[in-house]
């Protein structure tokens, strides 16, 4: 807090209210056309606020003015409000409700390629007329038959072929109230797999995709294709606490990729997902995990880096802390560059007055 600053708590709080004029009134109006109007960026503040709550995160985008840091810092402190009832119960590829399902590895895969919602292979060009009438989006076509309930995982595909390494057969199940949670352990090095994956769901976009993209452009080891993407709906199921039965308690949107890149004798995997719909996000993530385990990664690319940089609340809060204030150190700083200046000077000035003083002409005349 600008605890230094002219005017005390009240210019702190004349800033405040300049602010809140500035980004104009809240309404339930504008956070329900915030939430229907950009699913995607509530999709990004929901996941990097760790707390799938689409009114919530509108609520957060709208009272910071579509500052998305600022956003997510709201949302993660509701959310540390916010008592743990329960913890659903895990989920298979099959469990999802997919609506788009593609891969970059093969032409055919199991199920076959759903294209789904996506921009993809669209034209972009500004929709201009917007701007004097409302234009409505066509309907989309209706499905000649319904889609399936789950999907065979292309990687599953590969194990069976011998190509991938088989899924590691571990111990008893862990259960979900015992798995490592970052947001309550303190992350440490090698980081458990549940905490990488975590760190990489609730990550800043951009910082996943600079780091993604600088091994993609050959800092990194690694080349890998998209094996698939995934956005789809996933239940939340729970456990009744009296009968034990399962139940859903609502559906929420995800997204999840597979990469895989060629080694010696097979492929390895890369993979992440994430909170909402993030394609980006997730395709520069899954090359990231596969990055990390490599011996001799891009310093970049180590696991720690990513991890601690990529993290959306601490690295944005570092950044922004410069503007507080530095009186102090700054100050001493300046107390020590004047008198390195001070010595320079004294030290020059000695010389000038040591130094004999040689009139043209006198060295010929001696």
């Amino acid at each position: 807090m600008y605890v230094a600053a002219r005017g005390g708590e009240e210019a702190i709080q004349n800033a405040e209210t300049l602010y809140r004029a500035l980004n104009g009134p809240l309404s339930p109006a504008l956070v329900e056309g915030i939430e229907r109007a950009l699913p995607y960026l509530v999709d990004r503040v929901m996941a990097e606020g760790s707390l799938y709550a689409p009114d919530l995160a509108a609520l957060a985008i709208a009272q910071t003015g579509g500052d998305l840091y600022e956003a997510v810092l709201l949302l993660r402190a509701y959310r540390s409000t916010v008592p743990r009832l329960a913890y659903a119960e895990p989920l298979t590829d099959a469990d999802l409700v997919v609506v788009r399902r593609i891969s970059a590895a093969f032409k055919d895969i199991p199920g076959g390629q759903v294209l789904g919602p996506t921009l993809d292979y669209s034209h972009r060009i500004l929709n201009t007329e917007a701007l004097s009438r409302d234009v409505q989006p066509e309907p989309p076509a209706e499905a000649e038959e319904p889609a399936p309930r789950g999907y065979f995982s292309v990687a599953d595909w590969h194990r069976l072929n011998g190509l991938l390494a088989p899924t590691a057969k571990g111990e008893e199940p862990v259960a979900p109230g015992e798995l490592p949670d970052v947001t309550r352990d303190p992350i440490a090095f090698p980081a458990p797999r549940a905490h990488r994956l975590q760190s990489l769901a609730r990550a800043e976009t951009g910082g996943v995709l600079a780091l993604g993209y600088a091994s993609m452009r050959g800092f990194g080891l690694i080349h890998p294709t998209v094996n698939e993407v995934r956005l789809a709906y996933a239940d939340v199921r729970l456990r009744h606490p009296i009968t034990g039965v399962a139940f859903s308690l609502g559906r929420a949107r995800i997204s999840a990729c597979e990469v895989v890149n060629n080694m010696a004798d097979r492929l390895e995997l890369g993979f992440a997902a994430t909170l909402g719909w993030n394609e980006v996000k997730i395709i520069a993530g899954a090359m990231l995990d596969m990055e990390m385990d490599k011996a001799d990664a891009h310093p970049a690319h180590t696991e720690e880096f990513v991890l601690y940089h990529t993290e959306a609340v601490e690295s944005s809060g570092f950044c922004i802390h410069y503007k507080l204030p530095h009186y102090v150190t700054f100050n001493s700083g300046l107390d020590a560059l004047r008198r390195v200046l001070l010595k320079r000077d004294t030290e020059q000035r000695k010389r000038v007055i040591d130094e004999p003083v040689v009139v043209e002409g006198e060295e010929a005349l001696a």
